[in-house]
């Protein structure tokens, strides 16, 4: 994973300081490492493949798990009902514990996190974000802020009561996909610099500059 330099933070504090010079609005960049651990999913695989332990056993043919059995228990074995639920016990114990154990490892557990779930997880944070850095503290309620999470590839753009009721989430498609394309070739900064200035030319129609406006929130680049 590629992190944010100090020259990157330079690039995008001028980006954000350029782009305001022509609007009213307040533009907040915020680079997050990842956006959630993603625990359960792994819990979920490990469930899963538990679950499927009985469902192979169902299709397995009747020699084959005559066979197995007779290298646990020997070839003149007797096979009760409680031995039966004893075995299928340390079965599904083992492979919940093996698959478990096995997305422990973060890198292999957010590979296997479906693309759907990383982009609910990056909108709620970056909502939550936006509640906490952006909304409702600047005069006009025109806070913007640009949040990319490096480890799932995805950005998001939330805005305050006075851009969002004039601005379509297809405006900022263009500012997204830039930022997105620069982030997978390894270039974080230049990405979220571009996405700033685009993102000025959207605010700017909408909330033009004005004498009385002042500058209310950071233009600093926010690494958490």
């Amino acid at each position: 994973m590629v992190g944010m330099t100090d020259k990157d933070h330079d690039l995008v504090t001028a980006a954000v300081t350029a782009a305001e010079r022509k609007s009213d609005a307040e533009i907040v960049t915020i680079v997050a490492e990842k956006s959630d651990s993603y625990h359960d999913v792994g819990l979920h695989y490990a469930v899963l493949a538990m679950l499927l332990v009985p469902a192979l056993w169902g299709f397995l043919p009747q020699t084959v798990i005559d066979w197995a059995f007779g290298l646990v228990l020997g070839w003149n074995h007797d096979l009760t009902r409680g031995t039966f639920m004893l075995l299928l016990f340390v079965k599904l114990a083992s492979v919940f514990l093996i698959v478990r154990y096995a997305l422990a490892y973060p890198p292999l557990r957010m590979a296997l996190t479906p693309g759907s779930t990383k982009t609910r997880r990056v909108r709620r944070r970056a909502i939550e974000m936006f509640r906490v850095g952006a909304e409702k503290r600047t005069k006009g309620r025109s806070g913007v802020l640009l949040y990319l999470s490096l480890r799932e590839h995805r950005a998001e753009i939330v805005a305050d009561e006075a851009i969002h009721s004039r601005v379509t989430p297809e405006m900022w498609g263009e500012a997204m996909a830039g930022l997105i394309d620069n982030v997978k070739a390894g270039r974080p900064g230049q990405g979220m610099a571009e996405a700033v200035e685009k993102i000025g030319l959207v605010v700017a129609e909408c909330l033009p500059k004005t004498a009385e406006n002042s500058n209310e929130l950071p233009d600093r680049l926010i690494v958490l």
